[in-house]
């Protein structure tokens, strides 16, 4: 059997960020989720630019944590390798133009578009149609997050991403089916658990944020979010506004359907919760 090419899918995550340190791949790559919104805009500006010559795209912000970016420069000093930054349309984008309602738990379109299509089309302009080995950061208790994985791949253990690589001959998109990666659990595989990755990043020069993905996202529990409306006022009203401009149209067009965020914007807590109080999200698409 022929080598696949192997990569690391690093997310800006403590484990990801481990896993490439220690089961190091040819390539390392990290998709940026990127927002439109000026009140979300990077605060370095050097750092913004920067970014943006990573990406060949406008970048304004993140609908992350902006520790992330500083994540990833950091962390490509420390492994001494290059880490290839890739983006695809913004969230705003995929709001006005996909799917007609607003990512959810049942129709979560947001991480196929977001990390899963620019990485598809980051890995077909290198290695054309050959399929890599994609590494994910699962830790070794995450079994219930692999099988999610590993249910969705075809009969052959490979991942399928539909893509549009060429024209047909009215010059529209030809639209194929691609066995695009193989993935892989080194963490898993070799018994790695939370407590080793933590202990090993307290003192390495890369900085975390107390939690990565974007921070408004549905999955995470609303007492969750209500922090979040705290520490990132702006971001989290850019989920707000996208609620609040789809119930317009759509009075069931919301991220939760037992909730919705301005109601979370106005909890009260009985007591004060701590992000340590609350586990790792749990979905199996947005690996930390």
């Amino acid at each position: 059997m022929v080598s696949l090419e192997t990569v690391n899918s690093v997310s800006g995550g403590k484990s990801s960020a481990y896993m490439a340190k220690h089961y190091p791949a040819k390539h390392n790559l990290f998709a940026l989720v990127r927002i439109e919104s000026e009140k979300c805009r990077f605060p370095d500006e050097k750092i913004r630019l920067l970014v943006e010559d990573r990406i060949q795209k406008p970048f304004i912000g993140t609908a992350e944590d902006d520790t992330i970016i500083y994540t990833m420069l950091d962390l490509e000093q420390y492994l001494g390798q290059k880490i290839d930054w890739v983006s695809g349309i913004t969230y705003d984008e995929l709001i006005r133009t996909k799917g007609g309602w607003l990512p959810n738990k049942l129709r979560r379109y947001c991480t196929t578009w977001l990390k899963f299509d620019p990485q598809f089309y980051w890995c077909y302009d290198k290695f054309g149609d050959v399929p890599v080995e994609m590494r994910i950061g699962l830790r070794a208790n995450e079994l219930n997050r692999r099988e999610r994985i590993e249910e969705k791949l075809n009969k052959d253990g490979f991942g399928e991403y539909k893509g549009s690589v060429e024209k047909n001959t009215r010059g529209q998109n030809k639209w194929s089916l691609f066995a695009w990666q193989k993935p892989s659990f080194p963490l898993m595989d070799n018994a790695v658990f939370k407590d080793t990755i933590v202990e090993y990043w307290q003192d390495k020069p890369v900085r975390f944020a107390d939690y990565n993905n974007c921070v408004g996202c549905f999955h995470r529990n609303p007492l969750f979010l209500n922090k979040m409306f705290i520490q990132h006022p702006n971001k989290m009203e850019w989920f707000n506004k996208q609620e609040k401009l789809k119930k317009n149209k759509n009075k069931k067009a919301c991220w939760r359907n037992d909730t919705t965020y301005d109601k979370i914007k106005h909890y009260q807590p009985q007591h004060e919760l701590a992000l340590e109080d609350f586990g790792s999200c749990d979905t199996g698409g947005c690996i930390d």
